[in-house]
């Protein structure tokens, strides 16, 4: 096996087993590993900067057995950064890693670190997320298509509100929806309010949308996964890798890119691999850059609040009936909104 040793930023990086093939079936080694995240360095480490972060490592490959690891090794560099987080289960503060820069990127990448699951709050706030995520799942039959119209749905509700949303792949075999929000908010309103939306498109779809996470009843339908907005949990970050059978990659993908594959019904459309990912930030940047700084607030729902404060479950909503009236101007009529539709068919524009 390679080993060889870098200079990174005025780092002292040595690189081990560069020759190991962690991807069988693509021949994809622990060099090309590095290497893809040392060229998405520039896209990805701002999405991961200040934000704790849980590394799934691969040592035996990605059909070897993984683990998660949320504590920094005791044998990490000192410039290795770290932020010190309390876990309620393990009653003792954890330290994660913080991938600031390129050195630590590669750093992790050498230990086999495939998967990046980043918080969804910075590691200075972490009760305060800076986006809401929808994880759009497929139980088989069902899969990316499906997730493509599902994913839809969710914009128009989105749009209702005046609030704009990126989709990416998952990487694996879904969809996920990112809000970017980026003001003061909660874990409990952003998880309450995920979970209303993923209950009103369960109530207009139910032949496809489902918000219960028993597998018994996802066969052919699409989760949408409400839960992962929660400070305990974290989703995997832009441009990671999957373990997966290929190196593919989550990747932000344009909305229009969303309507093609469900378009075409090809789930094809929406799986890329990591050359393809690099090709795609060389001509379009990065997608996900709004999620990072776009300022968006959540419109206040009846009963939410109260649900939040007392930990129970907010019940179920109608979306727009209960919400606070969208700004206008001031010659508008000062009506309720309409409640926001998730059918396919496009609305008259007026």
């Amino acid at each position: 096996m390679t080993d060889s040793a870098v200079d990174i930023q005025g780092r002292n990086l040595k690189l081990t087993n560069l020759e190991k093939v962690l991807y069988p079936a693509a021949g994809f080694t622990k060099k090309d590993v590095i290497d893809y995240y040392a060229r998405i360095a520039p896209a990805i480490i701002p999405h991961l900067a200040g934000r704790a972060l849980t590394r799934k490592r691969y040592p035996d490959g990605v059909e070897g057995e993984p683990f998660f690891e949320k504590n920094a090794p005791m044998h990490k560099p000192d410039w290795v950064k770290t932020a010190p987080i309390w876990s309620e289960g393990n009653q003792r503060e954890v330290n994660y890693i913080l991938a600031n820069d390129l050195a630590t990127l590669i750093w992790t990448s050498n230990l086999a670190a495939i998967e990046l699951h980043p918080s969804l709050s910075l590691a200075k706030n972490i009760a305060c997320p800076t986006m809401m995520v929808f994880d759009l799942d497929p139980g088989p039959p069902a899969n990316i298509v499906q997730c493509s119209q599902v994913g839809i749905w969710l914009r128009q509700i989105f749009e209702h509100f005046g609030l704009q949303s990126f989709p990416k792949t998952s990487g694996s075999k879904g969809l996920q929806i990112y809000v970017p929000l980026n003001t003061p908010v909660t874990y409990d309103i952003t998880k309450n309010f995920a979970h209303a939306l993923a209950r009103l498109l369960e109530h207009d779809h139910p032949e496809l949308v489902v918000s219960d996470m028993k597998k018994q009843l996802r066969t052919g339908k699409v989760l949408v996964d409400w839960s992962q907005n929660d400070e305990h949990k974290t989703t995997i970050s832009i441009y990671s890798l999957r373990a997966r059978e290929h190196p593919t990659v989550s990747t932000p993908v344009q909305w229009k890119e969303v309507e093609r594959a469900l378009k075409k019904k090809d789930a094809g459309v929406l799986v890329f691999e990591a050359a393809q990912v690099i090709e795609r930030v060389d001509k379009f940047g990065d997608l996900f850059a709004p999620v990072l700084k776009l300022k968006q607030k959540l419109p206040q729902l009846a009963g939410l609040e109260k649900a939040a404060a007392s930990g129970k479950e907010a019940p179920g909503l109608d979306i727009a009936a209960q919400a606070e009236e969208p700004k206008r101007k001031p010659s508008a009529p000062k009506n309720k909104p309409a409640r926001p539709r998730t059918a396919t068919k496009k609305r008259r524009k007026v």
